[in-house]
């Protein structure tokens, strides 16, 4: 970090566990460093997702941003180890209001940490390679604009885990590749390869490799930089008027949602598959 005393506090890098945070050129870049493996989001990620891009919509020097993965892979979603203390109390068979009440407010701390991406005032041109899966998706479809390198794969993967997926996916894909694509992705839960998500339109470009892809990001990011800051920001605004009301009114409700059903058996037996490493066995119940 700068020694200069006007340098915004949310660019020290120190402060984070789950980030990596650069400005240059007007560009802010946010690199996903774990510390899970595959860069998977636990209680740090949560814990600094807000304040960072918080700041970064309040630094004045920054006119747009690249949001990318460390290591192979984007991000491997909800790190459910991690998170699994979190679940537990309402997980619980005789959990009532008390525990459901807590979840439901984690929920909207969750949502909070995507919808703050969202809304940033700058835009984000996110930079995929490797998997991005379930809580990586809700992140990069909080983005303005996507590219990926040839080896990138998506899942909406939350059914496998017996869960809904809370973040924002079900609220923003449909907006993205449409009603059906999403349908599709989120109720099956399968694995798409790059060229399948640009076909549909989740991602505007691949590229060969990694190295490729961020250089594109970078690029878009710069041609955004370039314009007058203040125009930027209103077309995003114009962009996201029409579609917040609905994306806002679906995140509630799925916040809801999962508080009154998300407890399960079929949940718990999708913890315990992963965490003894096998696959899980749904009843249904």
């Amino acid at each position: 970090m700068s020694n200069d005393a006007n340098t915004p506090a949310y660019r020290d890098s120190d402060q984070y566990k789950a980030f990596d945070v650069t400005v240059a050129d007007h560009v802010a870049e946010v690199t996903l460093i774990g510390p899970s493996k595959g860069n998977a989001m636990g209680p740090d990620f949560w814990a600094e997702l807000v304040p960072l891009f918080e700041g970064i919509d309040a630094d004045k020097d920054v006119r747009a941003v690249v949001l990318t993965g460390s290591g192979k892979h984007f991000s491997f979603g909800l790190d459910l180890p991690a998170m699994g203390a979190d679940l537990a109390p309402v997980l619980a068979p005789d959990a009532k209001a008390g525990p459901r009440t807590e979840f439901h407010d984690m929920v909207k701390r969750m949502q909070r940490g995507v919808n703050t991406l969202a809304d940033c005032r700058k835009p984000v041109v996110a930079a995929v390679s490797g998997w991005c899966i379930g809580g990586g998706v809700d992140l990069i479809t909080a983005a303005d604009i996507r590219v990926a390198s040839a080896d990138a794969k998506f899942s909406v993967r939350e059914v496998k885990v017996g869960m809904v997926a809370d973040m924002g996916s079900l609220a923003r894909l449909p907006l993205i590749v449409g009603d059906g694509h999403t349908r599709e992705l989120a109720l099956t839960g399968k694995d798409i390869d790059a060229a399948r998500a640009e076909k549909i339109g989740l991602i505007s470009d691949v590229y060969d490799d990694q190295g490729a892809a961020l250089a594109a990001a970078r690029g878009i990011a710069a041609e955004i930089a370039a314009n007058p800051p203040l125009v930027v920001q209103g077309v995003k605004d114009v962009l996201d008027h029409s579609r917040s009301a609905a994306v806002d009114d679906s995140l509630r409700f799925v916040a809801a949602w999962n508080a009154a059903f998300l407890p399960s058996a079929d949940l718990t037996e999708a913890i315990s598959a992963v965490f003894e490493k096998r696959t899980p066995d749904f009843a249904g119940e």
